[in-house]
C-alpha cells in the first residue's frame, strides 16, 4: 500500500483508485490529527457521500490538505477548513481525492 505525503502523488494514486496512507505534518488539524500521525485514505469516487466534518484530501489554491469540510453549498462545492477555524476557500467536488477512513 502507498504511503505518501500531502502532496500530487498521493492525489495521483487516489485518483487511480487507490487506498493510501498519509502522513500530514502540522498542528492546524489537532486535537483531532497530530503531526506525523498516519491515516488511511479512501478515494472519492461519484457513489461517495460527502458530509460536514469529514476529513478529506484535496486541493486548494494549488495546497494539497488534509483538513475538513465544514461547509457545502448546493451539494456542489465544499468548504474546507483546518481544526481551528481557518477556511481554506470553497471547492468542487473535483478537488477532493480522498476521505480518511481511520487514524492510526
Amino acid at each position: 500500500m502507498f504511503t505518501g505525503k500531502e502532496n500530487k502523488i498521493s492525489a495521483e494514486h487516489l485518483q487511480a483508485g487507490e487506498t493510501i496512507v498519509i502522513v500530514g505534518f502540522g498542528e492546524s488539524m489537532t486535537p483531532i490529527l497530530k503531526s506525523g500521525q498516519p491515516v488511511l485514505v479512501e478515494p472519492v469516487t461519484a457513489e461517495t457521500a460527502l458530509k460536514k466534518n469529514d476529513v478529506v484530501f484535496c486541493k486548494v489554491a494549488g495546497h494539497y490538505y488534509l483538513h475538513k469540510i465544514t461547509a457545502i453549498r448546493n451539494g456542489k462545492t465544499f468548504q474546507i477548513s483546518n481544526n481551528h477555524g481557518h477556511a481554506n476557500g470553497w471547492i468542487s467536488r473535483n478537488n477532493i481525492y480522498g476521505v480518511m477512513a481511520q487514524k492510526f
